[in-house]
C-alpha cells in the first residue's frame, strides 16, 4: 500500500497557510508541486556540478553533460523510447511549435491539418500558422455534449482522408479531463498516411506511456506538471521521422559544419537542440521520473481516480453547480465546472481567500469552453499529493460561495461522504 501521507511530506508548500488557512492545492494541471528532493538536485547541479554541455571537456563540463545525457535516458526510459528520440524543449508549447513547423515543410495546398474543438491553445495556434504559412486546411474533430470525441460526425464527414497530412490531438483534456482514442484516431490517421502528433501533458504526469504502443509518431509534454521544474519540456519521435524533419531553430551544437556559403546539421536529437539546453532543469524533471518511477505510475493513476469519482460525488451535491464532461465513467483527475451565474474569477477570488487554489478562466482552451456553452469555468485539479479532505475544503469554500453571493435556494446542507 501507498502511503500517501508520507507523500505529502515531501511537498514542503503543503505545509504553509494561505492567511489563516491551510493551503489546499487544487491546481496541479496548471502546474504541479515539487517534491524536496528534485529542488535538492537542482541546487546540487548548481553548487557543484554546473558547467555548459557538450562544449567544455574539462572535468566539471564533463560532469554536467553526462548529468544533461542521463536524463535524457531516464525520460527514454519513462516513454518506453530511445534515448536519440528524446529533443529536450523549454515546454510543451514549444514541442508542439516544433512540431508543427517541421512537419509543415511537407506541407502544401490542398493537403489537410487535423487538430479537435478540445485541444489547449498551444496544440491550435501552431497549426493555423502552419496552415497560413503553407496554404493548407486547418480542419478539426468536435466533440459531443458532454466533452468526448464526435467520431460518428468525424467519419460522416470523412474528417481523416487522403488529403490529411497531420493530424494533432490531445491524449487528455485539460478542462473536461475526458481521454480520446488516441489509438483508435492513429491508426485511422496512418492508413492514409498522415503522420500523428498527441499532446501527453495532462497524461504523463498520472499514467504510464509507451510510445511503442500508442500510435503516435511524436508525443510532447512538459516537466512542470509532473513534479518537475519549468523550463523544460519533451518532444519524443520516431527516429526515422526525426532525421527527416529539417532544424526549428539554429545555433551552436545543432550543427555538424558551419561555413559562410552552408551549414550542415547534427543527427537527431541534436539538431533540434539549439544553444544551451535547460541543463539544470533536465537534472530536475530526471529526479522527478525517478521519484515519480518510485512511487508507480499505476498507483498514481488509482489514487487519481479514486479521488476524481469522489470529486465527481461531492460537487455533484453542490446547488447550482454543472459540471463539464461526463459525470460518470474514467476521466482525468480535473474537474471543471460553472456555479451558479457567478464568475469564475469571482469563485476562485472567494476560493483563494479560504486557502483553497484553483484555477478560473478558459484554461487556454477557450473553443472547447465556447462548445460547451460556457464562457468561462472554474477547474479544480488533483495529484499523487491531493487528500479527500481537500475535496471537502472545496465543496466547503463553494458553498460559502453561494452564500457570500445569496443565491436562491442554495442553503440545502451538502453532507460528506
Amino acid at each position: 500500500m501507498t502511503d500517501w501521507e508520507a507523500i505529502r511530506a515531501d511537498f514542503p508548500i503543503l505545509k504553509r497557510r494561505v492567511g489563516k488557512s491551510d493551503l489546499v492545492y487544487l491546481d496541479s494541471a496548471n502546474t504541479s508541486q515539487k517534491p524536496a528532493c528534485v529542488v535538492s538536485a537542482i541546487a546540487d547541479h548548481y553548487l557543484h556540478h554546473n558547467a555548459n554541455v557538450a562544449r567544455a571537456m574539462h572535468t566539471v563540463g564533463l560532469e554536467a553533460t553526462q548529468a544533461y545525457e542521463a536524463a535524457r535516458a531516464t525520460v527514454a526510459q519513462f516513454v518506453h523510447g530511445r534515448a536519440e528520440e528524446v529533443v529536450f524543449t523549454k515546454n510543451a508549447s514549444e514541442a508542439l511549435n516544433l512540431a508543427a513547423h517541421t512537419l509543415s515543410s511537407r506541407l502544401g495546398p490542398g493537403d489537410e491539418i487535423v487538430i479537435s474543438v478540445a485541444e489547449h491553445h498551444s496544440n491550435i495556434v501552431p497549426w493555423q500558422m502552419a496552415a497560413q504559412r503553407t496554404g493548407a486546411t486547418l480542419r478539426w474533430f468536435d466533440v459531443t455534449d458532454d466533452g468526448r470525441f464526435d467520431l460518428d460526425k468525424a467519419r460522416a464527414e470523412s474528417l481523416i482522408n487522403e488529403r490529411t497530412k497531420c493530424v494533432s490531438i490531445t491524449a487528455m483534456s485539460n478542462v473536461t479531463g475526458v481521454a480520446p482514442p488516441v489509438t483508435q484516431v492513429a491508426q485511422w490517421a496512418h492508413q492514409v498516411g498522415a503522420h500523428v502528433v498527441v499532446d501527453a501533458s495532462q497524461t504523463a504526469p498520472h499514467c504510464p506511456i509507451d510510445v511503442t504502443t500508442l500510435g503516435a509518431d511524436l508525443v510532447a509534454f512538459t516537466g512542470h506538471k509532473m513534479l518537475g521544474p519549468t523550463g523544460i519540456g519533451v518532444l519524443w519521435g520516431r527516429y526515422d521521422l526525426l532525421d527527416s524533419l529539417p532544424p526549428f531553430l539554429g545555433g551552436g551544437e545543432m550543427i555538424e559544419i558551419v561555413r559562410m556559403t552552408g551549414s550542415t546539421y547534427a543527427r537527431p536529437p541534436h539538431r533540434f537542440e539549439a544553444g544551451t539546453p535547460p541543463i539544470a532543469q533536465a537534472v530536475g524533471l530526471d529526479a522527478a521520473i525517478d521519484y515519480l518511477s518510485e512511487v508507480g505510475l499505476e498507483s498514481i493513476d488509482e489514487h487519481d481516480r479514486v479521488l476524481t469519482d469522489y470529486a465527481l460525488e461531492r460537487l455533484s451535491q453542490v446547488p447550482h453547480l454543472r459540471i463539464l464532461g461526463p459525470t460518470t465513467g474514467q476521466r482525468g483527475p480535473v474537474v471543471s465546472f460553472t456555479l451558479a451565474d457567478i464568475h469564475p474569477h469571482d469563485v476562485m477570488q472567494i476560493l483563494d481567500s479560504r486557502g483553497v487554489a484553483v484555477r478560473g478562466g478558459h484554461h487556454c482552451a477557450r473553443p472547447l469552453h465556447e462548445r460547451l456553452g460556457v464562457q468561462a469555468s472554474v477547474r479544480a485539479s488533483f495529484y499523487l499529493y491531493t487528500t479527500p479532505d481537500e475535496i471537502d475544503a472545496l465543496v466547503d469554500a463553494l458553498l460559502a460561495t453561494l452564500s457570500f453571493f445569496r443565491v436562491p435556494g442554495s442553503a440545502s446542507k451538502v453532507h460528506h461522504g
